[in-house]
């Protein structure tokens, strides 16, 4: 849920992030002082239920972390660890219901692990790759991975989106982002990791469908099909999740990697309009 366009860091783009040392596990005793539950809220036990099964405890386990590494390491905000569940476990949950059993997952700019690793509790089904360019994201989220089990299914790569399109998140059957970037952006990031004929799930908010019509143009110029609005978890919660879809229906020429810490603009790119004149941004 990060933005990729920060810097990948020393470790260079596309790094495999190890496991944690045994010096500096991950646990929720290390930031004790936060005075929360991670349980579920009573209000949200049937839906934490049927988008988790039987690995609610799982989630649970994952929801601590949150509230306190997540917390203390400046992950999520204070004001967010009350409502954990509502607003992110269970919200980026049932997005699951898109995705093919057994489908191979690249989610970009994981942050805390939303909604990469909420994915790989409720799905074990699925193969997933968090990438993520910040070495402080990347270091909870390897000890999360490790921490919760799920070695097996999930690997941690260091790098901007287009810095590991070329490495083992290639060709995902499903690409997903969360509070990243405007769907021109993210498209230009996220469909080159995709396979073609494969899907960028995009969890937005309200204004889903203004942003869709806003850079269809760009989209489609970078690959896409028409995107397409979806509502996710409809009679489960609410307001559902918010997801918009756009399968990648053929590779285009790729825009150049970004400067660090600079944000290209993948439309224009890729063709499509821009004003000629450059924009000096900072950070």
């Amino acid at each position: 849920m990060t933005d990729p366009r920060s810097g990948a860091g020393d470790d260079g783009p596309g790094a495999v992030v190890p496991g944690p040392s045994s010096s500096a596990p991950l646990s929720p005793s290390a930031s004790s002082e936060v005075p929360l539950s991670p349980e579920v809220p009573p209000a949200f036990v049937a839906a934490a239920e049927q988008t988790f099964g039987d690995r609610l405890d799982l989630a649970t386990r994952y929801a601590e972390l949150l509230i306190t590494d997540g917390v203390v390491r400046g992950l999520i905000g204070p004001r967010e660890a009350p409502r954990v569940w509502e607003r992110h476990l269970i919200n980026c949950a049932v997005m699951s219901e898109m995705i093919p059993l057994g489908a191979s997952v690249t989610d970009v700019g994981s942050g805390a692990g939303l909604p990469g690793i909420v994915l790989a509790v409720a799905r074990p089904d699925l193969t997933i790759t968090l990438v993520e360019p910040l070495a402080r994201r990347t270091a909870f989220l390897s000890e999360a991975v490790t921490a919760l089990g799920l070695d097996t299914t999930v690997t941690v790569v260091r790098g901007r989106a287009e810095d590991v399109a070329g490495g083992p998140p290639a060709a995902a059957d499903v690409v997903t982002a969360r509070a990243v970037a405007p769907l021109d952006r993210l498209a230009g990031w996220c469909l080159p990791l995709a396979a073609v004929g494969g899907r960028l799930l995009a969890l937005k908010g309200a204004a889903a469908a203004e942003e869709v019509a806003e850079h269809h143009e760009a989209i489609t110029r970078l690959g896409g099909g028409d995107p397409v609005v979806r509502l996710c978890g409809a009679g489960l919660i609410d307001p559902p999740t918010t997801v918009v879809e756009i399968v990648r229906e053929r590779a285009v020429v790729a825009p150049r990697p970004r400067p660090s810490g600079r944000a290209a603009d993948p439309g224009r790119s890729a063709g499509g309009r821009g004003s000629g004149k450059r924009r000096s941004r900072r950070g």
